[in-house]
């Protein structure tokens, strides 16, 4: 017997056996119902979005443009001269993290500083004929997944579903 497990190691033992015994069958899924899931929005807004940054990820790579700097770049190149400031509340950003942003799209060629021409403390951002090029291609790509990635909708539909998604963050 100098094998055998100390008594409260027999008595553990034997209660786990007894509990997996008292366990109820467990019977195979056939299919998974996630009909509650389905009810949230959150949910369908998370998984429509999977569905098209997964190919957003793949086009914009192309152009060397991250999902973040895609935005800052289109927010510069439709808004010549917006501040720094003015692109952190738009596209709620953190400060701290806008200014590595906009250093390395300089750095790039794809954006440029000139002084504000009224408020002699901020600096407007331009795009430079590079990243302006480089936009507008980089847009395209962007429009052309969407409408690929929502070819189910109607273009009413389309219309319809982008409303009622800025009802919710705007």
């Amino acid at each position: 017997m100098a094998n055998a497990p100390p008594s409260s190691a027999k008595r553990a033992t034997s209660r786990a056996a007894a509990s997996h015994s008292s366990l109820p069958l467990v019977s195979a899924v056939d299919q998974v119902d996630t009909s509650y899931l389905q009810t949230l929005l959150g949910y369908n807004a998370r998984r429509a979005a999977l569905t098209i940054i997964e190919g957003f990820l793949e086009r914009m790579a192309e152009f060397g443009l991250r999902p973040v700097d895609f935005s800052v770049m289109s927010v510069i190149q439709h808004n010549p001269g917006v501040t720094s400031r003015q692109l952190c509340a738009a596209l709620n950003l953190l400060p701290p993290n806008l200014v590595g942003l906009v250093q390395s799209l300089e750095a790039r060629g794809l954006i440029h500083r000139q002084p504000h021409p009224t408020d002699g403390r901020a600096v407007g951002l331009h795009p430079t004929p590079e990243g302006a090029a480089l936009m507008q291609k980089a847009e395209q790509a962007a429009a052309d997944l969407e409408v690929d990635r929502s070819a189910r909708l109607t273009a009413a539909q389309r219309k319809t579903l982008l409303e009622l998604l800025q009802k919710i963050y705007l």
